[in-house]
C-alpha cells in the first residue's frame, strides 16, 4: 500500500515491517520522502523473524539512520 503524499512533511515515524528483502528497497525509497526528523524504524515480521531479524541487524549497522524496532509482548508470549 502507497502512502498518501500530503503525509510526508508531517510524518514523525515511518516503521516498516521486514519480511523479505525486497522491503528493504520500499524502506529505503519512502524515507526519501520523510522530513528529516522523521525516526525510521525497522521491525522483523513476527513469522519470520528468526531467518529476517540477523539481516535487519546487518542492514541497521550499515545504515545507521534506521533503528530496530521489536514487539516486546511477543517475546514475552503476552497476547
Amino acid at each position: 500500500m502507497k502512502p498518501l503524499n500530503s503525509i510526508y512533511s508531517l510524518t514523525s515515524e515511518l516503521k516498516i515491517i521486514i519480511s523479505n528483502k525486497n522491503d528493504f528497497k520500499w524502506a529505503m525509497k519512502y524515507k526519501e520522502n520523510v522530513n528529516s526528523k522523521c525516526k525510521l524504524y525497522l521491525q522483523p515480521e513476527w513469522s519470520k523473524k528468526d531467518s529476517i531479524l540477523p539481516i535487519i541487524i546487518d542492514f541497521v549497522t550499515k545504515n545507521p539512520q534506521w533503528t530496530i524496532s521489536l514487539q516486546a509482548h511477543k517475546y514475552m508470549n503476552i497476547p
